[in-house]
């Protein structure tokens, strides 16, 4: 029987190897970060609640073969947690809400302090100001990536553009505004 005080890549190592009680250990340390992300994501504590079974359940699925060079236990879990949270909000949007649409209608947090809320909330006209600069191909290629949790070969597909435009487009939009937000932060 595992303990608690073990490492979270000792439970995760004891889990593929069988161990009830590392899994039960490692279900109880991250339960609570888990459906807290997919919360946070969905807005819907029946669907979070989905979201975070589903992701535990690939945990321990995949749990033989994560690799502690490619990254933290915590930040393998929360990737596929929010994974399977996007995947979620696709299937409940019966229409997709054009990226050009989503910027007119202003920013959604992802942050779940309410110091991160209250940057952002101040924050939010002067972003949703620095990406209304944008040209409309860097703009939606970079709400697609930032917001919708799109990849760069997705949006290559939504846009049927060469993947390499994708992540130029990606990437300069990305360095335009940071400079937009920079300049706006120095005026005020």
């Amino acid at each position: 029987m595992a303990t608690p005080g073990l490492s979270d890549e000792a439970l995760l190592t004891g889990m593929a190897h069988g161990d009830d009680g590392s899994a039960v250990a490692f279900v109880r340390r991250y339960q609570k970060r888990v459906f807290g992300l997919a919360y946070s994501m969905i807005g819907d504590a029946g669907a979070a609640e989905d979201v975070a079974q589903e992701a535990l359940i690939r945990v321990w699925r995949h749990a033989p073969v994560f690799d502690a060079r490619r990254g933290s236990v915590t930040t393998w879990v929360l990737t596929i947690t929010r994974n399977l949270a996007i995947d979620a909000l696709r299937m409940r949007r019966s229409i997709p809400t054009d990226p050009d649409d989503f910027v007119a209608l202003g920013l959604v947090s992802n942050e779940r302090s309410p110091e991160d809320r209250a940057m952002l909330a101040d924050a939010g006209p002067e972003l949703a100001s620095a990406l209304g600069t944008l040209p409309p191909e860097q703009r939606r290629a970079l709400v697609l990536a930032a917001v919708y949790g799109r990849t760069a070969a997705e949006v290559a597909d939504e846009e049927s553009i060469p993947l390499g435009t994708a992540k130029t487009r990606i990437r300069a939009g990305m360095s335009k505004l940071r400079v937009a937000m920079a300049a706006r932060q120095e005026q005020s």
